[in-house]
């Protein structure tokens, strides 16, 4: 028998109490709750919030008093040049937020209306929002245990089986449509097997287009993500490893790709000391120099946050080590992960409990989430091609992220 919310309080001690006669669930989540106290003590936790702690204040104040708080100023450029730097990308383009960029970028990769994208299910919902406003069709793959991410070797036999090879393109068999690109998403920071899916995508002559918006920071075989596809996407919302309040870029080593995304993100504004003349359709998605001032100071610190997520999630292993029928997400081999979110992944047969381990952890004032509902199991896309999404489905039941902060453990010393 599930106990009701109310019994819960009996979750607040700070060791484990087996209470075996309220059943497994309720046993299951007093070590869950022992575990998270034992790392994050007995202040409660949010699951993610930003860290101020260097420059930000001096370089918001200099960007107020030059008056360049818009599109222009020198904070902007500067952004884009430190980004690029930390990444190793040869061009990086500042936009208001990761879904812009992703929209920029689909539209740079040459999907139009009624493409078809290969996206995952199990994704945050920008990701497919970004291919409707191309007039694209998301159309919904598997994710796999390891990395959370695209399952390749899956999304292989499938595409062998259901699409043709027509003057280059890839073509649906069932709907008739263009397949134009591939989507992996990196969750939660951790690095899909961006070798067997960038194979996927030569194979099939897919543009590869990478939604790195969690993982600024982490690195598959020491190269950063999001710099393996034709571009990338960043996104520094207020819950991301760094913050500009909102943001996001486009990473590419194409310098016309970069030229042409930062055109149409500015208007598609030709320049003119002061005519106003556009040439196509444009966007008005350049981040604003206000924003990324506070980019700047973060990207300094962003090492320093970097280390404390790894802190912490050693420390979370070492106290998850002894509590049965869960595991913490690891890094995948050969991968550094940024740890943006901690997440916990429960083992098949308790996939059941994670909704009473939510309200158990919630209760004791620690913040946890799942993962996201599947893109179609949404209204806007229940009726979007998918392939067999098994996989998925078993990891939406069973994923839990934890309090994640960088500067949660400081906070505790």
């Amino acid at each position: 028998m599930v106990p009701e919310p109310c019994e819960l309080g009996q979750l607040q001690i700070g060791y484990i109490q087996p209470v075996n006669d309220l059943g497994t669930p309720f046993l299951l989540a007093t070590q869950v709750v022992a575990a998270l106290r034992s790392v994050i003590g007995e202040q409660s936790a949010v699951l993610h919030e930003p860290t101020f702690s260097g420059n930000e204040w001096l370089y918001l104040k200099e960007c107020l008093d030059s008056t360049f708080v818009s599109s222009v100023g020198k904070f902007v450029d500067r952004f884009e040049a430190d980004l690029a730097a930390f990444t190793c990308a040869k061009h990086a383009v500042a936009v208001v937020n990761g879904t812009a960029a992703l929209h920029i970028a689909l539209k740079l990769a040459g999907v139009k209306s009624g493409d078809e994208v290969l996206i995952p299910a199990l994704t945050f919902v920008a990701t497919a929002n970004a291919v409707t406003y191309c007039g694209g069709v998301p159309h919904f793959i598997d994710s796999e245990e390891n990395t959370l991410g695209v399952d390749a070797e899956k999304l292989r036999d499938y595409l062998e089986h259901h699409t043709e090879q027509r003057s280059g393109q890839c073509i649906n068999r069932i709907t008739g449509k263009i397949i134009r690109a591939l989507v992996p998403m990196h969750t939660f920071g951790h690095p899909v097997d961006l070798d067997r899916v960038m194979a996927v995508a030569d194979d099939f002559n897919l543009a590869l287009v990478e939604d790195a918006a969690e993982s600024l920071g982490s690195y598959y075989h020491g190269r950063h993500t999001g710099t393996f596809g034709l571009m990338g996407t960043l996104s520094f919302n207020g819950n991301k490893t760094i913050s500009t309040g909102g943001g996001g870029a486009i990473l590419t080593d194409d310098a016309e790709l970069a030229r042409h995304a930062k055109h149409l993100t500015t208007t598609a504004k030709l320049p003119h000391a002061w005519e106003y003349r556009h040439d196509e359709i444009g966007y008005n998605y350049r981040l604003p120099n206000i924003n990324a001032a506070l980019g700047c100071a973060q990207l300094e610190q962003l090492p320093a946050m970097l280390a404390a997520k790894r802190k912490l999630f050693q420390r979370y292993q070492a106290a998850f080590a002894t509590v049965s029928g869960i595991r913490l997400m690891e890094e995948p081999a050969q991968c550094q992960s940024n740890y943006w979110l901690q997440t916990l992944v429960l083992d098949a047969k308790y996939g059941d409990q994670r909704d009473f381990l939510l309200q158990a952890t919630n209760d004791a004032g620690f913040m946890t989430r799942p993962a996201w509902v599947l893109m179609n199991e949404l209204v806007p896309f229940k009726d979007f091609p998918r392939i067999d999404l098994a996989g998925a489905e078993s990891l939406v039941q069973r994923l839990i992220n934890i309090p994640s902060s960088s500067s949660l453990l400081q906070v505790v010393s």
